[in-house]
């Protein structure tokens, strides 16, 4: 059963939200950050990304910690941050060209992710769990939301969404052309409606932000393991949408060198692994390269200036976490010919979002960046809930869910 929270959060004014947005911590380097702050001192990312303003200080220094903390109050002395009066839900509701996305914010209990109602499908790396626990803990405040899936038995999605009317509290026009829109819920017996549909929900599925959910249970644990009164830290701030209401691109593969071949003697190694047909031209602004084929387990690859397609054979479709194209290209290709056995921390390979254009991959192999691309197809959401009902964990970078919320508009207070 899954039980959800109301919450007051702590929110921009409305005229300055535009400026505060940023995007999420995890998707911009120190640097990239750093320059979004000289051009937009308002952005979130002050508090979300604080080493981006501390050059030369080791990103796990205590003073990161404290300037997060000193921003955010900051932004809350100023005005342009203030709680909302009573607790309540939220309405997060992204507009693309593609698509409409509509998610239910509320809060979510640390107990439901030990206990395994609230499932997860990707291992989190003890460093980035460490920076985000102490994060959170030294700012007092789950800065950024946890996107979670799920199944939509009860159409729970049309209920949300009809919640979504008239002028919305929040409104932010992103750089991608996408619209963000908050639309607070107060009324008490909407609310009262809400956590009684989701109490016959099994489970939920973390789609984005697994570092930032453990990250959340490891400071309540902490702070009842020091006997303190836990508050609001036994709660997470969490995003839930529809199966049907999320999509997932692919995570692409890049390679730093070919161990020594040269892309001559690489095709001809990678030929006896893959079927591969050369592919021609590519929509360069596509996030993804469609197949040309109907075989299972296909994968494109960028080499020497050229696209190629190509078809992985297959293992037994029992094996959920084997099957996926993912694990075979790991299997074949990087570890069985360039000798990559490590993808979390080999540093030869990297990887680029699915939200990322053809072209970037392109770029990042024509200046010699990298030797090698690699585009993969997306997994269905089905899969991936099937794997966490499963209690599996995918290869990392396997998903890039959408949408990507923006941090800085919703903030859960820990006081």
């Amino acid at each position: 059963m899954v039980r959800i929270f109301r919450f007051a959060a702590v929110r921009p004014h409305r005229d300055a939200a535009p400026q505060v947005a940023a995007v999420p911590y995890d998707v911009v380097t120190a640097d990239e950050a750093g320059a979004v702050i000289r051009n937009n001192p308002m952005s979130f990312l002050r508090i979300s990304r604080p080493d981006a303003e501390l050059p030369g200080i080791p990103q796990n220094d205590p003073r990161v910690y404290s300037h997060a903390r000193d921003r955010f109050a900051a932004l809350l002395s100023s005005g342009l941050f203030a709680p909302d009066p009573d607790p309540g839900m939220y309405v997060y509701r992204v507009i693309t060209k593609a698509c409409t996305f509509t998610g239910l914010c509320c809060c979510l209990h640390v107990d439901d992710y030990a206990s395994g109602v609230i499932r997860r499908h990707e291992q989190t790396r003890y460093d980035k769990e460490e920076d985000r626990t102490r994060h959170i803990d030294t700012v007092n405040a789950h800065t950024g939301p946890v996107v979670l899936i799920y199944r939509d038995s009860a159409d729970l999605s049309r209920l949300i969404a009809s919640l979504a009317s008239g002028i919305p509290d929040t409104e932010v026009r992103w750089q991608d052309e996408s619209i963000h829109q908050i639309f607070r819920v107060s009324d008490t017996t909407t609310l009262s409606l809400l956590e009684s549909e989701f109490s016959s929900v099994g489970r939920l599925y973390i789609a984005d932000g697994h570092h930032r959910a453990k990250s959340a249970v490891n400071v309540a644990k902490q702070r009842m393991a020091a006997g303190k009164e836990p508050g609001e830290a036994d709660r997470f701030m969490g995003v839930l949408f529809a199966d049907s209401g999320v999509r997932i691109h692919g995570y692409s593969r890049l390679v730093r060198d070919l161990g020594g071949r040269t892309a001559g003697d690489f095709m001809q190694e990678i030929s006896r692994s893959c079927l591969v047909h050369p592919y021609g031209t590519v929509n360069q602004g596509a996030y993804q390269i469609p197949p040309r084929t109907n075989l299972p387990h296909i994968f494109h690859m960028y080499l020497d200036r050229a696209w190629y397609e190509c078809a992985l054979p297959g293992s037994p479709s029992s094996d959920l976490i084997g099957s996926l194209d993912v694990s075979l290209l790991q299997h074949r290709v990087l570890e069985g010919i360039l000798g990559i056995s490590d993808p979390r921390g080999d540093a030869r390979l990297q990887y680029l979002g699915g939200a990322r254009p053809v072209a970037d991959l392109e770029a990042m192999v024509d200046r010699g960046d990298y030797a090698v691309a690699f585009s993969m197809q997306p997994v269905r959401v089905e899969t991936v809930l099937s794997i966490a009902d499963a209690d599996m964990i995918m290869p990392p970078k396997s998903t890039w869910f959408e949408p990507k919320l923006l941090s800085g508009l919703l903030v859960h207070s820990l006081s």
